[in-house]
């Protein structure tokens, strides 16, 4: 199995780009997928650089409805439009970052449904053989606290956004079983537990960010949530691949509490499983 990050919020290796988004190309069982499309085609380039042939993909994941994982869809469907598109019906709400001063519309571009190849789910779905996607996550056992400032318009009233449209893919080749997530704002624990529920057992790898970056600083309840997440995740026999709304700081704190469980991956960077 081999996975590459075409785009992330760091500089990147092999002289790839970055900004703010994520976006995963992988090669698993026979299938060439491509899970989100970062902010804008950025992924694209980098694509290019790393001699990833976009045209070849099968099929495209939307890990949730968020523009910084859905920018580049419209433009790779320019280029693919053999690709089958996947999201959960729920991605096309209208979702917002919402503070006191501040209310911008994060969701997706409003063209991406209307795109022939857009495959909308209503829940758990086989995509192939060793190819699945789930969701549904209802825990809320250390529910990142940058999701307080996510809303969904409903009816003209701001809510609070339950993530109903964030999915999950699984992967499983040659014994292995690797869990994709984008953003994890349903809390990473609580994910693993569905996934447990689901598949029996936790996955050999996940590659995920954590949705624990801030953009005004942390407070000490902030470190001790983080760090919490961290020794959670150290009891699991699994290998964690983060990076993108992670952030740098609460990454390095968690590092040192998993070591080499742990570990970041930068736009361009291969993992082979």
């Amino acid at each position: 199995m081999r996975i590459v990050n075409l785009v992330e919020n760091t500089k990147g290796s092999k002289g790839c780009l970055f900004e703010h988004g994520l976006s995963f190309y992988i090669e698993s069982g026979g299938h060439k997928l491509l899970v989100d499309t970062g902010a804008t085609d950025l992924f694209m380039k980098n694509a290019q650089i790393l001699g990833v042939d976009l045209s070849q993909i099968q099929k495209l994941v939307l890990s949730h409805g968020h523009y910084d994982h859905s920018g580049g869809i419209l433009t790779f469907a320019q280029i693919n439009s053999k690709a089958d598109i996947y999201m959960q019906r729920t991605a096309i709400g209208e979702y917002y970052h919402k503070e006191e001063n501040e209310e911008r519309y994060i969701g997706i571009d409003r063209d991406i449904p209307t795109l022939p190849q857009v495959k909308f789910l209503n829940g758990n779905a086989k995509l192939a053989d060793g190819v699945t996607i789930f969701c549904d996550v209802q825990g809320r056992k250390l529910w990142p606290d940058g999701n307080t400032v996510l809303k969904e318009k409903r009816d003209g009233e701001f809510v609070q956004d339950e993530f109903a449209h964030e999915q999950y893919l699984v992967l499983e080749e040659n014994g292995k079983r690797v869990l994709i997530s984008g953003c994890a704002h349903n809390g990473i624990l609580n994910i693993l537990e569905r996934f447990e529920e689901l598949y029996t057992g936790v996955p050999d790898a996940v590659f995920s960010g954590f949705h624990m970056k801030k953009k005004n600083g942390y407070t000490q309840e902030d470190y001790k949530l983080i760090a919490q997440v961290a020794k959670e995740l150290k009891k699991i026999p699994t290998m964690f691949y983060t990076g993108h709304c992670t952030g740098e700081e609460p990454y390095l704190l968690m590092k040192e509490i998993m070591g080499a469980q742990l570990t970041y991956i930068h736009s361009g960077d291969e993992i082979i499983l």
